[in-house]
């Protein structure tokens, strides 16, 4: 990783860490809590980068505590390199969705099984439609930039009630 840019699941760690000293542990929880309704990260990407980052210098890798949990603190190559990363131009993401890919292939699917999907789906984005409006009055007052990131999350959901209402009449 020296040398190179940041991954984004790199720069998301980086960034959490500036917090404070976490385990693997403790940034899954935290990535989830704060990052999750916009942001995926998998376990195996967290502990996959934490070494990564060791090596490359950007993190110290503290004591083995109980469990053998071992805590990582962003270093001060770490805390320039994500600062490089926050300036670099970003890119869209690219959208991955379950839902949208299986509507591509409606001509093969029963009529209850596109009506399921799309009950099912609406479900979900509701349920998340709320823990993201949640998160983002929480954040609002403690920390104005993690609510405008949730309010991403917020119109995502929104925005794909809108496109399943349309599909589902």
């Amino acid at each position: 990783m020296a040398g190179k840019e940041l991954n984004a699941t790199s720069a998301a760690l980086l960034g959490l860490l500036h917090e404070g000293p976490m385990t693997g542990g403790q940034l899954m929880a935290e990535a989830t809590r704060r990052l999750g309704p916009y942001w995926t990260m998998t376990r195996s990407q967290v502990y996959r980068e934490l070494p990564a980052l060791a090596e490359a210098g950007l993190v110290r890798v503290g004591k083995p505590g109980p469990r053998a949990s071992v805590p990582y603190t962003i270093s001060a190559n770490g805390k320039r390199a994500f600062t490089r990363w926050l300036n670099e131009p970003a890119r869209i993401g690219q959208l991955r969705d379950p839902v949208a890919l299986r509507t591509a292939f409606t001509d093969y699917m029963s009529a209850d099984t596109l009506n399921d999907m799309f009950a099912d789906a609406t479900e979900q984005h509701q349920e998340a439609l709320a823990e993201a409006r949640a998160a983002a009055k929480d954040y609002s007052s403690e920390d104005p930039g993690a609510a405008a990131a949730m309010e991403f999350a917020v119109g995502y959901h929104r925005s794909a009630l809108s496109w399943i209402k349309k599909r589902a009449s």
